[in-house]
């Protein structure tokens, strides 16, 4: 997790995107229709509008707050499918091996449209340990990595520790994941902001969306603060907020908040620096170009408290001092709390709510970044050929539904 949203406990002075990056636009009235209405304006929605908006349809995305503040500027930019992937992950599997594959090329096109470097990181990331019982775990999880086609390599303790010299003397085995990258939301953010105007999409911050309408059984548009806009095709991408929209529709999907509580400390030449993701079973660590270092991050079921706790930032703190000695000397600049929308197999829901023209893109977990590529290819191809890609199709809201009484006896011996 990396730029603190508006619940943030700022030491020191609060991070903030560079400057101009993401200058506000003047208020510009609701349009009064367009093809395509998106709710929420983090790194999904704005993917997806961006998206949406080269194929040639008018686009307006709706957020309550700035863009990517729900969740998105609270992340902390890891592109890692490989070091992700853990037993009950299959289902997700498809996707985050898609997106993964289309990031090199949504980067290059993203930065080209927006004019705006996202700090795209291809060192890799490195998983440690430090005990014997972890050793052992993660040589599970190379096994498991393995047999799902990743590529992953095992390293004992002196060649993790060569390939980043600060970790603890302790650290005796590492999995490099090679493939996993990283981004920085901070420029990631308002680079999607700036490429979708570019294309002539139309984004209303500060405006939350209070209803999804419908008319004779189909989406009919959205009611705003600030107005109506009239649209066929209504896309709920509003993470850990999503459910309360389709609740009025008879919708129960399993998405609520998990909240995350990082800090980002300050790496100088005293200090050192990372060169790669590290992920130790307490914590990752996210280095940026920059020379800020992000810890994340907690994982508190405790609904939408925005709350920073000393015991949260206790484990962080403790986490990095284990895995990083150096870290003892190392400021830190910023605290913060956001929330990942989670469901109950910690997939994505994506593709169609079962009113004609409200499709879905949300509960990313903590993979939303990872998963926006492959997320936006998804509901482009559902828009416009009718059709989830293969890898998205499992993921829709059908798979939470009870089953029938009869369907669940099927294949049963008597």
């Amino acid at each position: 997790m990396a730029f603190p949203p508006d619940s943030v406990l700022p030491i020191g002075q609060r991070l903030k995107p560079p400057h101009g990056a993401l200058a506000a636009a003047p208020a510009r009235p609701v349009p009064a229709d367009v093809d395509v209405a998106i709710i929420g304006a983090g790194v999904v929605g704005l993917s997806i509008g961006w998206r949406l908006a080269g194929r040639g349809l008018s686009v307006a995305i709706f957020d309550r707050g700035a863009a990517g503040d729900g969740t998105s500027l609270a992340a902390t930019g890891m592109l890692a499918a490989a070091a992700e992937h853990e037993p009950g992950g299959e289902l997700l599997l498809p996707l985050a091996v898609e997106s993964q594959r289309l990031w090199p090329a949504f980067r290059t096109a993203l930065e080209a449209e927006s004019g705006i470097a996202i700090d795209y990181r291809g060192e890799g990331t490195l998983v440690v340990a430090q005990t014997r019982d972890e050793v052992a775990r993660l040589r599970f999880r190379h096994d498991y990595q393995r047999r799902a086609g990743f590529d992953v390599e095992w390293l004992a303790g002196p060649e993790a520790r060569r390939l980043e010299p600060g970790l603890r003397a302790s650290v005796a085995a590492g999995l490099f994941c090679r493939g996993d990258h990283q981004v920085d939301p901070r420029l990631l953010v308002p680079a999607l902001v700036q490429a979708f105007r570019a294309r002539g999409g139309h984004l209303a911050e500060h405006c939350a969306v209070t209803a999804v309408e419908t008319a004779g059984g189909h989406t009919a548009g959205v009611a705003t603060a600030a107005g109506p806009c009239r649209t066929r095709t209504v896309i709920v991408a509003a993470g850990a907020w999503s459910a309360e929209l389709l609740l009025p529709h008879g919708l129960d999907i399993p998405v609520r908040p998990l909240r995350g509580q990082a800090l980002a400390l300050r790496m100088t030449r005293q200090t050192g620096r990372l060169s790669h993701v590290v992920w130790t079973e307490q914590i990752h660590l996210a280095p940026k170009s920059d020379g800020r270092l992000i810890v994340g991050a907690t994982m508190e079921d405790v609904g939408f408290s925005a709350a920073i706790t000393a015991g949260g930032v206790l484990a962080l703190l403790e986490g990095v001092h284990r895995a990083l000695p150096s870290s003892e000397e190392m400021e830190i600049e910023t605290v913060w709390s956001g929330f990942r929308p989670t469901t109950e197999d910690d997939a994505p829901v994506i593709g169609e709510a079962g009113i004609p023209g409200l499709l879905l893109a949300t509960g990313h977990h903590r993979n939303g970044i990872l998963l926006a590529p492959g997320t936006a290819a998804a509901i482009e191809e559902l828009i416009t050929m009718g059709a989830l890609t293969a890898a998205a199709g499992p993921l829709g809201p059908g798979r939470f539904q009870p089953q029938p009484a009869e369907a669940m006896t099927m294949g049963v011996k008597r």
